[in-house]
């Protein structure tokens, strides 16, 4: 029988460089960026178009995105196997005459630019990772990409490789900004929110480019001329001193040691 403590503890020891990285809370600048990065696949895009209410909603998707990931990383064992669950059974309905939520290479591809969305976000805004704790992220998110159904032979094997497989599916294919991808990312850079008019969501929209590939910022006709370039290098240079200075009751979420609820879902 297993012990209390053992089934309180999660899949991620509490000073693992997983929840070190998901813990900042400034790592929500990179969600458009990883949202762009999976529509721009045309399978994502048709299957996010026909199942979800992301046109009308498409804050709705990151939000649950966060949501299963932060009880898969900070949850107890059961937390994480439960969400990972319900993101199982969600996905298995979701299909249509040219692909199918469950394939592997579909979900490998989404688990990797939140892998490489997460990376990029918080070496930008926090600090530069070693070497050694960024193959040791990387590898652990091996981990979260199982528990959805990615096989382990799927798996780059190291981060040189797996940065060499999102450049490759970039450049090569089949990852290729379609006109349905540019009409989903509007939703994205500019969406609809109660009580904030759209040209609001301007800085975000210019941090999103910044953050975005090159490669896909050009598909996607995202504008990025000199004053856009200084706006986001303005930011680069500020944000990271503005986070190390925050108090860590305001910085990072969910506070070590402390039990919150995630969409019912439990952690600790």
């Amino acid at each position: 029988m297993k012990s209390v403590n053992s089934l309180r503890s999660g899949i991620y020891e509490d000073d693992s460089v997983t929840r070190q990285v998901n813990r900042e809370n400034v790592l929500l600048l990179g969600g458009g960026r990883a949202l762009l990065m999976q529509l721009a696949h045309p399978k994502v895009a048709l299957g996010v178009d026909e199942h979800s209410d992301f046109r009308t909603h498409p804050i709705r998707r990151l939000r649950r995105t966060i949501r299963m990931t932060m009880a898969i990383v900070f949850g107890d064992r059961e937390t994480a196997l439960s969400a990972a669950r319900a993101v199982n059974r969600a996905h298995a309905d979701v299909r249509g005459s040219d692909y199918e939520a469950l394939d592997p290479d579909l979900l490998l591809w989404v688990h990797a630019t939140l892998v490489d969305s997460a990376l990029v976000t918080y070496e930008t805004f926090v600090k530069r990772l070693p070497a050694g704790e960024r193959e040791s992220f990387y590898q652990e998110s091996k981990v979260i990409g199982r528990l959805l159904g990615i096989p382990a032979d799927r798996f780059p094997p190291t981060l040189p490789d797996f940065a060499s497989y999102v450049e490759t599916v970039m450049s090569e294919g089949p990852v290729r900004v379609s006109s349905r991808a540019r009409e989903l990312a509007t939703q994205v850079l500019r969406p609809r929110l109660r009580l904030l008019p759209r040209p609001a969501m301007m800085p975000l929209e210019i941090v999103t480019a910044g953050l975005l590939p090159e490669t896909l910022r050009t598909q996607y006709g995202l504008a990025w001329g000199p004053r856009r370039q200084l706006l986001f290098r303005a930011a680069v240079r500020t944000l990271p001193h503005m986070v190390a200075l925050t108090p860590a009751v305001l910085r990072v979420w969910p506070r070590p040691g402390r039990a919150v609820s995630l969409g019912g879902l439990r952690t600790s």
